[in-house]
């Protein structure tokens, strides 16, 4: 018997409606479960984590999305780094990650929309570059590529073939070396500063 064609009020109908936003402090318990679900504990171990830990993202570049709801749903979030240098000048990138979607919303090109929102945002907001450790076969169609992080390194064990960049100005990446450092604003920093 044949299958019963879906039409497509029943197809839109099953897809969710998601807003992106920018992310906001009543989001960190929600975004770290999100993370934890759809990464596992082992998360906070990586190399990428190392470089995050005890950093702010930078500024305008936390984004999640939610169902009509409200339920958190995706997240992705970009940091201030130095990747590398460049003739002893230090070539000021930013660091994706992680990109996360909620298990049982994968498919939905939740992950693909926050991508591009970031990538616009980023170039919107100035930055000429973005490095990430990730799968290659995904983050390729955003633009990303292991040739133009060939000079880099990440502290900590991480896999050459991953280590991926993204020239959002042409060449900001060309020629720089070394390791990928961060610079963004520490947290305890922004605390006191708050506090004054």
């Amino acid at each position: 018997m044949a299958a019963h064609p879906v039409s497509l009020f029943e197809l839109l109908r099953s897809q969710p409606i998601v807003h992106l936003r920018a992310e906001m402090p009543g989001d960190v318990s929600a975004r770290e479960a999100l993370l934890d679900a759809a990464m596992g504990p082992g998360r906070v171990r990586k190399s990428s984590e190392a470089l995050r830990r005890g950093r702010l993202p930078a500024d305008g570049l936390a984004l999640v999305a939610e169902t009509e709801d409200g339920t958190l749903i995706g997240s992705v979030r970009l940091w201030n780094v130095a990747a590398g240098e460049r003739g002893g000048a230090a070539v000021s990138a930013l660091l994706l990650g992680p990109l996360a979607v909620l298990p049982g919303f994968a498919g939905f090109g939740i992950g693909s929309s926050l991508m591009r929102r970031a990538i616009a945002e980023a170039a919107f907001r100035g930055h000429d570059a973005i490095v990430l450790v990730g799968d290659a076969p995904y983050y390729e169609r955003f633009g990303f590529s292991a040739d133009v992080a060939a000079g880099l390194t990440m502290p900590g064990p991480f896999e050459r073939h991953r280590l991926l960049g993204l020239e959002i100005e042409p060449g900001a990446l060309h020629g720089a070396e070394g390791m990928i450092s961060a610079t963004g604003r520490e947290i305890a920093s922004e605390a006191i500063a708050a506090a004054a």
